[in-house]
């Protein structure tokens, strides 16, 4: 069985969806498709199909949640040693080509955001980074472009959610 490390922030933002998910949106579905339903003919009823769409989405997500919270790990990445890149590490890289410093955070899957740099364990650039000190090159293939990263600096600094 595949198991979810991910940190207790992200394991209780995952679960406030979850909670949010079966009793607060699953029961107002429901009264949707019951107002939908008096309103007669449910063959033409538009509002009746794109409530009961709606119903299937939402249980398709509690699903889903279920299964990365009963397969999550908790890791506390603050009591890991970020000698090397790992699970919860920082890595501030240098692209070797533009010259260009970014600095980004290796996060598990329902943690990672584009836009805060933080990037799920499981990318390939993240694959290509674990357990690369400061100083290695690091080459990663990319759909479109292979690219060179200098390793500058490894550090600890907290995940945000």
């Amino acid at each position: 069985m595949k198991q979810f490390p991910m940190t207790q922030k992200g394991f209780d933002k995952l679960n406030s969806q979850y909670k949010e998910l079966r009793n607060v949106q699953r029961p107002d579905v429901v009264i949707e498709i019951d107002v939908a339903r008096s309103h007669g003919d449910l063959k033409e009823n538009a509002e009746y199909h794109a409530a009961k769409e709606k119903q299937s989405l939402i249980e398709i997500k509690i699903a889903e949640l279920e299964n990365i919270i009963s397969n999550s790990k908790v890791i506390d990445p603050s009591i890991l040693e970020h000698k090397k890149i790992s699970f919860g590490s920082s890595a501030k890289l240098l692209n070797i080509d533009t010259n260009e410093e970014i600095t980004y955070t290796i996060v598990g899957f329902p943690e990672s955001d584009p836009e805060k740099n933080q990037i799920s364990f499981s990318s390939p650039l993240a694959k290509n980074l674990m357990g690369k000190e400061e100083g290695e090159e690091v080459t990663v293939q990319l759909p479109n472009s292979k690219k060179v990263f200098e390793v500058l600096e490894i550090f600890y600094k907290g995940i945000e959610v």
